[in-house]
């Protein structure tokens, strides 16, 4: 599943090609792709001639404001990628014909929505598993009354409030293990698998400890390493390990850097002991039994 860096950099490609960008047509290939409103129709009719304003980024959500030909509100546009779901961004496509010169791949099989701007431009999102969610919510509607899962999601790893002594507090007599906690939402929104097991690496604690027993300097060395393998999985894109792709189709290239996650066996970049793999709380979970005591 895409995490944070992985999401931000689709925000930071849809930011870039689709900013200002007029909406002319919309087409749902797969109803369930669409969580709100319940008729795809409405969908469709809520992003029709709209002008894109911005994204943004919340855990692993995207929002698009939108905005009418009065430039008025008209609402957001928001997108959970899920497992598999993808943009990709087709300049020069057009509604019937592509532009003189350009060969536009036809849709595959697992194409979603189709999005046409009114100079051409196509917007396609892919999602292999179908599990991706797209909400379109009304002008003066809380954002949150529709995507209800943002009201669930705690701070963001890069703002003051994620803190030692934020985590101290919110961990305090817990016995789940660590990585499992960062795997909580709620706790810090946007962290997954990939980051969780490379963040307690960096700060050299072991995924199994039980959250609540860690001390405070231990929590700020694992806040430290979390917000330093994000921003450098960012800087490279994100990590494509099996589905994840940028607007242009392009992988990520942080999984080359990573010191364990998906390296089982292999030696640790560190001590060279193999780094060992099972699963906690139902996710595959890497790490090393000499660096992480």
């Amino acid at each position: 599943m895409p995490e944070l860096p992985e999401v931000e950099t689709v925000r930071r490609g849809l930011e870039q090609q689709t900013l200002g960008m007029r909406i002319a047509r919309v087409e749902v290939i797969r109803q369930r792709a669409v969580a709100f409103p319940p008729d795809p129709a409405l969908f469709c009719l809520g992003l029709r001639d709209t002008t894109i304003r911005g994204w943004q980024r919340r855990g692993k959500y995207l929002t698009a404001a939108l905005e009418d030909g009065a430039q008025q509100e008209a609402g957001h546009w928001g997108v959970h990628l899920r497992m598999t779901g993808q943009f990709l961004w087709l300049p020069g496509a057009a509604e019937s014909q592509p532009a003189e010169g350009v060969s536009q791949p036809e849709p595959g099989p697992h194409t979603r929505l189709r999005i046409w701007s009114d100079q051409g431009e196509e917007l396609r999102f892919i999602d292999v598993r179908s599990f991706a969610q797209m909400w379109w919510v009304p002008p003066r509607w809380p954002i949150e009354r529709v995507i209800t899962g943002l009201a669930r999601l705690g701070p963001e790893p890069f703002d003051e409030a994620f803190s030692a002594p934020y985590l101290k507090e919110r961990l305090r007599g817990t016995s789940r293990p660590i990585k499992s906690a960062l795997l909580d939402q709620a706790l810090v929104a946007g962290v997954g698998n990939i980051y969780a097991d490379e963040s307690l690496f960096a700060a050299r604690i072991n995924p199994h400890t039980p959250a609540g027993r860690l001390s405070r300097p231990a929590l700020e060395r694992l806040r430290q390493a979390l917000v330093a393998v994000l921003e450098a999985s960012i800087g490279a894109g994100g990590t494509t390990f099996s589905d994840f792709r940028d607007l242009t189709g392009t992988n990520g290239n942080y999984g080359g850097k990573a010191s364990v996650y998906r390296r089982a066996g292999l030696p640790c970049p560190t001590c060279g002991a193999p780094i060992q793999r099972d699963r906690l709380s139902g996710r595959s979970t890497h790490w090393c039994s000499s660096c992480q005591r």
